[in-house]
């Protein structure tokens, strides 16, 4: 149903995956889905063993269960519907839930982005301001802190949203993507103020986004700095020990968005486009629990120990 204008757009289409051989969905679907659960069931263990051990409620480690709360809401915004479209024949999505999904997926995927941004400053007092720590990371701060950030996702995805659906629709519904993807949604607007939204909402998010990775680079060239002043080679490791799980997410998390929307222009066809963004959406999710579950040791015997209280009582 092609779209007209403002008024009639009731639904868009996402061609998505049904551009793909058809008997290749349900190998997708099944390896998706097995990263979805995955995704899921990691960062409720995580939000699950931080919770159980006292000793970790740490404000490194709320920032953890903040920043697991939000990939598993961004998941939950973007995967089902690519799931279910992946077998389905039926692949529209009306306006309203086009817009939602734009929404929820823009506010954590933003608050993801602040999460990072305040973990890397929380390693930064902690190495660099040791005897200021426990009063800039007070619980208070720290609650304040992570409200600031579900409070600027939350900011940047409405804005987003309405900046993006004030446009009027016109001509082809068909969305080249298996989301409400924010460019590919602008392709589809008409009028003369499409261009300069297009630049503004690329700047909006490239300005934010940098932003937040700008003042995590600096935090660790004055982590490096103070990393570098001690004396031992075992405590030099100790400590960039405690910021590894750290800085392995934000390089995957900001490499993979950088392929995704930094990528040259070039013949590339829509199935590999298709592949691309599903390392941002799926993959990137999946990988960060295996990160901070494997790269950190306290976090790692946590978990162990909890498991092992659990199921192994005897043993324990």
């Amino acid at each position: 149903m092609p779209a007209q204008n403002w008024t009639t757009v009731t639904e868009f289409i996402l061609i998505g995956f049904s551009t793909f051989p058809q008997h290749l969905l349900p190998i997708f679907f099944f390896l998706y889905l097995l990263m979805y659960l995955f995704t899921l069931l990691g960062n409720l263990l995580i939000m699950a063993t931080i919770w159980s051990e006292r000793r970790l409620h740490t404000p490194m480690y709320l920032f953890l269960c903040a920043l697991s709360i939000s990939e598993i809401l961004f998941t939950v915004a973007v995967t089902p519907r690519m799931l279910v479209d992946m077998l389905s024949t039926h692949h529209s999505i009306t306006f309203v839930a086009c817009a939602s999904q734009m929404f929820f997926s823009f506010t954590f995927g933003f608050t993801h982005s602040f999460l990072l941004m305040i973990m890397g400053y929380d390693r930064y007092v902690a190495i660099c301001h040791p005897l200021c720590y426990n009063v800039l990371m007070s619980p208070r701060d720290c609650v304040r802190l992570v409200s600031w950030s579900w409070a600027g996702g939350s900011v940047m995805g409405m804005m987003v949203t309405l900046i993006v659906f004030h446009l009027t629709f016109c001509g082809s519904n068909m969305i080249h993507h298996f989301l409400c993807h924010v460019l590919s949604l602008l392709k589809l607007s008409c009028g003369r103020e499409t261009s300069s939204v297009t630049l503004g909402v690329i700047l909006v998010c490239v300005t934010a986004l940098m932003g937040c990775l700008f003042l995590i680079f600096l935090s660790y060239v004055f982590i490096v700095a103070a990393i570098l002043r001690i004396p031992s080679a075992e405590g030099r490791h100790k400590t960039f020990s405690t910021c590894v799980s750290h800085l392995t997410v934000v390089v995957v998390h900001y490499g993979f968005a950088s392929i995704i929307y930094l990528k040259p222009k070039g013949p590339h066809s829509m199935d590999s486009n298709t592949l691309m963004a599903t390392t941002y959406t799926v993959f990137t999710p999946f990988l960060s629990p295996i990160i901070f579950s494997l790269r950190n040791k306290e976090l790692k015997n946590a978990i162990k120990k909890s498991f092992l209280r659990k199921f192994c009582p005897l043993n324990s």
